[in-house]
């Protein structure tokens, strides 16, 4: 510090002044820079919560059914997203002028597999002879009871692997995935289970190995989630969807299923232009 040992008073005085002013300006500046930092790292702060909530909201956002990954051979998201079969047994292929039968399936649903049992012999036969074209769409209501496992989407997927991969296995492996189907509220099979029982089934290691992936589990919950909310899907006593829903050339069919023989009619009535 300067001597200001020869200042006068009033020398001495205005120089306090002067020193007084300048720590008075550089706390100022310091106040002002420190004013700017504080405001940056807020703004930059909102920045990243906003887009991280952007980020959040986009991830968790259901998927638009034409964006998702679906099997080649399913149909379009307007002719009903499903996996038609023809008479020889391959997926994304139809029975020209025949019946469209739509059935909506869940492979742990113990209604599907009793559906399966009573049916199975009678569809296999319209479909063969050309009555009609079975169009199958595997979804997921029964996640809840497979003890966190996903079994219903997980099945569904590794079907529409198969029918994506090797689309001529679609019915071999459907039924295997039936004549072994898990007890609802179980875990479910294990997808080592699911890829063993493909193989059985005809469809190649290559293909079964994909199962793990889960390539299709979006497809398949996306579709759960749409036919929980078409109105034609919806069951009249119920008042919601459930499986098996089955539709006879886009019509749902709510007669008795259980009853050998009854879908079977129903069907044939429809391909001759009668009522059932």
């Amino acid at each position: 510090m300067p001597d200001d040992s020869n200042l006068t008073k009033a020398q001495r005085r205005d120089a306090a002044r002067a020193e007084a002013l300048k720590l008075r300006q550089e706390q100022e500046r310091r106040e002002k820079r420190n004013r700017f930092i504080t405001i940056g790292v807020l703004v930059v702060l909102v920045v990243v919560v906003v887009l991280a909530v952007v980020f959040i909201n986009q991830a968790n956002k259901p998927k638009s059914l034409a964006d998702l990954k679906a099997p080649s051979t399913a149909e379009s998201v307007k002719d009903g997203g499903g996996i038609p079969v023809d008479k020889d047994g391959v997926a994304g292929k139809t029975n020209a002028g025949a019946v469209t039968l739509d059935l909506y399936y869940d492979y742990m649903c113990p209604r599907c597999g009793e559906f399966e049992k009573v049916n199975k012999d009678d569809l296999d036969s319209l479909r063969e002879d050309g009555t009609i074209t079975f169009v199958m769409h595997p979804v997921a209501i029964l996640n809840s009871s497979s003890q966190g496992t996903n079994y219903s989407t997980r099945s569904g997927s590794a079907f529409a692997t198969v029918a994506d991969q090797e689309p001529d296995k679609v019915i071999q492996f459907h039924e295997a995935l039936y004549a072994n189907q898990p007890s609802e509220g179980s875990t479910g099979l294990t997808d080592d289970q699911l890829k063993a029982y493909a193989v059985q089934a005809g469809v190649s290691q290559k293909v079964a190995d994909q199962f793990s992936q889960h390539t299709f589990g979006d497809w398949v919950d996306a579709w759960t989630s749409n036919a929980g909310k078409d109105k034609n899907l919806i069951n009249a006593q119920s008042g919601g969807f459930g499986t098996p829903t089955i539709l006879i050339n886009g019509k749902q069919w709510t007669g008795n299923w259980s009853q050998a023989g009854a879908l079977k009619s129903a069907i044939e009535a429809a391909k001759s232009g009668s009522t059932s």
